[in-house]
């Protein structure tokens, strides 16, 4: 049998950090003999960045060919299948997956954080997807709950991006250390009182710990103008990274000191690189990451009205907090990688079929 062909489905391309995490994730764990096709929003950025075949995901003549010449069709981790963004999201993502199963592929839903789902419609599609897929992993116990309630099989393991090889960042270890990054993204939540709040407690916290402050956008176009908001207000030594390649992300992780996180990924990253957190959430999904690796932090609607309590409690988690040990880590990274062995399992099946 020659190589096996998987298109590779989720909010590629689109200049999310975490998604573009877990594609490399993904590519990094799929076994050799099979070639991926990233389905992504920008294909010739997808291309040069990991150097594989990649098709328009809007193109719906693009899509269809590409899924006629496959083999395997991979959700490829994420909240694809939740209706709070947009209902059109659950739609399209099962729209591909319908049509990929009505092809005849094989298909993997993997690494998945399902939900939440809200309306009844999209609930019932979501059921009807997964239940059809040849190999289900969520990453969280909420989606594990919500599919052992709809009856499906699943595999469950931490967020593929526990495992993900970071990179060195040139240049990090010429900036001023200690260094402590932040990242925060527009939401409702994140009111414009509240990030005066919050930019005046980092101010209060830079002046009493003389830390250099990394701003942290992952996302362009929700988290960008944001961090040159604060870092205008900065008294201190700071620095505005936007990192491309999600390895290096990870890697950036390795020389800071503490994190102040809203995105999953950030307090993920910054968890498997050694590095403290405080998380502010704005979704169940960090709300659950903080309930596991019991970090301390605030849901965004319970931020407190006064920056000197914030910062405060910042500076006390920096001097005296801790991180997740060496081991700690090394035991999610592990479960993390039954991720790669459901991939491994699923292809040597595949390779040995008749």
């Amino acid at each position: 049998m020659g190589p096996i062909r998987a298109v590779c489905c989720g909010y590629y391309g689109k200049g999310n950090a975490g998604d573009e995490a877990l594609l490399a994730s993904l590519l990094q764990m799929l076994p050799e003999g099979v070639t991926p096709v990233v389905l992504s929003g920008n294909p010739p950025q997808t291309r040069d960045r990991y150097q594989v075949s990649a098709y328009n995901r809007m193109s719906a003549f693009s899509v269809w060919q590409v899924l006629r010449q496959s083999d395997v069709f991979i959700w490829g981790g994420g909240s694809l299948i939740q209706d709070v963004t947009s209902a059109v999201s659950p739609l399209y993502y099962a729209g591909l997956m319908g049509l990929a199963q009505g092809l005849g592929l094989k298909t993997i839903a993997w690494g998945q954080g399902v939900g939440p789902l809200q309306r009844p419609f999209t609930r019932q599609i979501a059921k009807q997807t997964f239940s059809r897929c040849t190999r289900v992993s969520v990453r969280d116990r909420g989606s594990a709950a919500l599919l052992a309630q709809w009856q499906i099989p699943f595999t469950m393991a931490p967020d593929p991006v526990w495992a993900l090889e970071g990179k060195p960042v040139p240049g990090l270890w010429d900036l001023p250390a200690p260094r402590v990054a932040v990242n925060l993204r527009s939401h409702p939540l994140l009111t414009p009182a509240r990030l005066d709040t919050l930019t005046r407690a980092l101010i209060s916290f830079q002046k009493a710990t003389n830390t250099c402050l990394l701003l942290v956008p992952f996302q362009a176009s929700q988290d960008l103008a944001i961090a040159q908001s604060i870092q205008a207000q900065l008294p201190g030594p700071n620095h505005l990274l936007m990192l491309e390649d999600p390895r290096e992300l990870k890697g950036l992780f390795r020389g800071v000191e503490m994190t102040i996180g809203m995105r999953l990924h950030s307090l993920i990253m910054a968890a498997a690189e050694g590095c403290r957190c405080f998380a502010l959430s704005y979704d169940p999904k960090v709300t659950q990451l903080m309930a596991e690796l019991e970090l301390p932090g605030w849901e965004l609607a319970d931020i407190p009205e006064d920056p000197n309590i914030i910062s405060k409690l910042w500076i006390e988690h920096y001097a005296n907090g801790e991180p997740l040990s060496d081991i700690s880590i090394q035991a999610i990274v592990d479960r993390a990688l039954i991720h790669e062995e459901l991939l491994h399992t699923f292809f040597a099946n595949f390779f040995s079929s008749p």
